[in-house]
């Protein structure tokens, strides 16, 4: 195998953020004394909450506004008096505390940080990425973590790989290998950097768009056979 520097997503790449995203909420509302959530409420706010954050890696809204503006447009769209502040904290801690990983997620990492150096790249908030990872068991096979909070730039902005590869002991384009569920994200980013990428498309979704992944995988245990296929291209 060629590569030396693998550089993973952490949201439905290493953990499975949806199955985490459903239970802060609902920990969330119940904290504000809402017992039972109103049918399509969560889904509402998925909704915003992606916009959002696509919105933030394209520049035009902070991580502190998005971080309360998605459950104070989710309350008022559903007519719900909550304060979208209080949300935010609590959502915050509650996913800190809500991990669920990818199956083959911690036997990936530790078999590549066997190689070489794996390294973390998330747009997500810095202080509660970093308690997920330890709370998943993954801190111990990572030699970095790289947040857009911290660089000030968010995937697929060249200066946020920029600033990851920097992180790293050693790094050459030809060894490095990101891998990833977000194609105008983490595939993007890697097309726009010059080097090789995995794209992890657990549902089988079609690539309509301009990004082109290296290699595709379906489950995390077909990321190793995948590399050793571009190591011979």
């Amino acid at each position: 195998m060629k590569h030396r520097l693998f550089l993973f997503d952490l949201d439905d790449t290493l953990l499975d953020f949806k199955a985490s995203e459903r239970l802060s909420f609902q920990r969330t509302l119940a904290a504000l004394g809402v017992a039972a959530l109103p049918a399509g409420l969560f889904e509402r706010y998925q909704a915003i909450n992606l916009a959002l954050w696509r919105d933030f890696e394209a520049g035009t809204v902070g991580k502190d506004v998005l971080k309360v503006e998605r459950f104070r447009r989710t309350f008022h769209g559903a007519g719900l008096d909550l304060d979208a502040h209080a949300a935010s904290g609590l959502y915050l801690e509650a996913l800190a505390d809500s991990v669920v990983l990818v199956e083959g997620a911690r036997e990936l990492c530790a078999a590549l940080a066997a190689i070489g150096e794996v390294g973390i790249i998330t747009n997500g908030v810095a202080q509660i990425q970093q308690r997920r990872i330890a709370s998943a068991g993954l801190r111990e096979h990572l030699s970095f973590v790289a947040t857009s909070e911290e660089c000030g730039h968010a995937k697929p902005d060249v200066r946020f790989f920029q600033h990851t590869v920097g992180m790293a002991r050693a790094f050459r384009h030809a060894e490095t290998v990101i891998v990833g569920d977000r194609l105008d994200a983490d595939i993007l980013g890697a097309n726009r950097f010059g080097i090789d990428s995995v794209w992890f498309n657990p549902d089988g979704a079609v690539n309509g768009g301009a990004a082109r992944p290296t290699w595709e995988v379906s489950r995390l245990h077909g990321v190793i056979p995948a590399l050793g296929k571009i190591s011979r291209r």
